[in-house]
């Protein structure tokens, strides 16, 4: 009895500290979309959003190429259940690429000192990283490097070239 009033306190406290959208904000709506899209592909993904020391989360990147690539979202940084503030992300490439798409991406922070770097400005995904495309079960194997972990989730397009090195980001406090 002891064990299961204390597993539902714990259940509760992380439900309560769980974030919440602002009904009135567009982005936020995006943002929760994109949450609950990842958590259908994989259940799994729960355990990442519970135990991130924060995540930031862009709902639609658009990435297209042809020899020259770019891509660039817009999104929210989270923590907890608080909006840290809004991000962006551009990416430019060279080299052998073709066509165009979609997805959703999702970067988390292991810790407090990935979150501030990521917060202060001076983050970006080097040219070797890598994100995990999500599918069912893809979350149980995926790791942190460097502090971070990175999931996709295509959206619709076809592109041959699919990195996330490369990638610079923009971070204003809310």
């Amino acid at each position: 009895l002891v064990l299961s009033i204390a597993t539902l306190l714990i259940s509760f406290t992380l439900t309560a500290q769980a974030w919440t959208p602002d009904p009135s904000n567009e982005m936020d709506l995006k943002v929760q979309s994109a949450i609950l899209t990842a958590k259908e592909n994989d259940p799994g993904m729960q355990a990442w959003f519970d135990s991130a020391a924060g995540y930031a989360v862009f709902p639609r990147v658009g990435k297209g190429g042809i020899g020259i690539g770019g891509a660039h979202g817009k999104g929210l940084v989270i923590s907890g259940d608080k909006t840290l503030g809004d991000t962006s992300l551009t990416q430019v490439t060279i080299g052998f690429q073709l066509g165009g798409q979609v997805y959703i991406e999702l970067i988390f922070f292991k810790d407090d000192v990935a979150l501030a770097s990521f917060t202060r400005g001076e983050f970006e995904l080097g040219a070797q990283a890598s994100a995990v495309a999500l599918t069912l079960g893809a979350s149980a194997d995926a790791d942190y490097s460097k502090g971070v972990a990175v999931f996709t989730i295509a959206e619709g397009g076809l592109m041959y070239e699919a990195s996330v090195g490369g990638q610079k980001f923009k971070y204003e406090p809310r």
